[in-house]
């Protein structure tokens, strides 16, 4: 067990990056998902089949395929993945010393992955308010967007908190295969390296790994917890 004590700099460096990428992915499902939520309770035919087509993909795909066409595939469409700078994004990653551009083709894997789950959690936020609500914002004048903004979205963020945040969880810990698919220095490649290259009991490592992701896990799931009980009893 003296691993934890003698690498515990490089566990620090594993859970650090690993939490990057998680927090980056979070804010890009939640986004991307209530983007595609929308899309879904559209009015619109087109639209909507584009966000049913696009769950109905990314959900019933394992995410080790959706991560091998993020690290194998996108760096195929352009040079050192040059159509995926973003200045902003750029300037961000640089201050974090993130791995490119392989930490980038992980995020973009675990976003588009993740959404998908995202926007069944919002959905499912929608259709517990009641119809009567849409109904009545629609009699009052109020067009399909003013209708979600001010009506269905607001009461529909009730209902999903539970369910996003169980979808989060499934994120951190899914996150675990970004390791294997190029990104150095998260807490699965430092699993590898402490048990491959440096020859450190399997046992002691895992269990320096997993206390990791508990870290962040844990307080996540006892937050939600909370949230559910109090919904509860508002009701």
């Amino acid at each position: 067990m003296s691993v934890l004590i003698d690498k515990f700099d490089v566990f620090a460096g594993g859970f650090w990056l690993t939490l990057q990428i998680c927090v980056l992915a979070a804010i890009g499902a939640l986004i991307l998902g209530a983007v595609v939520a929308v899309l879904r309770i559209s009015p619109v035919p087109p639209l909507r089949a584009l966000g049913t087509g696009y769950v109905n993909v990314f959900r019933n795909m394992p995410l080790t395929v959706v991560m091998f066409f993020a690290a194998f595939g996108l760096p195929a469409l352009g040079s050192n993945a040059d159509f995926l700078r973003i200045p902003g994004l750029d300037a961000v990653f640089s201050r974090l010393g993130t791995d490119l551009p392989y930490f980038r083709f992980a995020l973009i894997a675990l976003v588009l992955y993740t959404a998908a789950f995202v926007c069944e959690a919002l959905r499912s936020g929608v259709n517990a308010v009641p119809a009567g609500q849409a109904e009545a914002a629609r009699s009052l004048g109020l067009t399909f967007g003013q209708n979600l903004r001010y009506v269905v979205l607001p009461q529909s963020w009730k209902a999903s908190v539970v369910p996003l945040g169980s979808v989060i969880i499934a994120m951190i810990k899914n996150s675990a295969l970004i390791g294997f698919f190029g990104v150095v220095g998260d807490l699965s490649a430092t699993a590898d390296q402490l048990t491959g290259a440096e020859g450190y009991a399997f046992i002691p490592v895992a269990i320096g790994i997993s206390v990791g992701y508990l870290i962040m896990t844990v307080p996540l799931g006892a937050l939600l917890d909370r949230i559910e009980k109090r919904q509860a009893v508002a009701r």
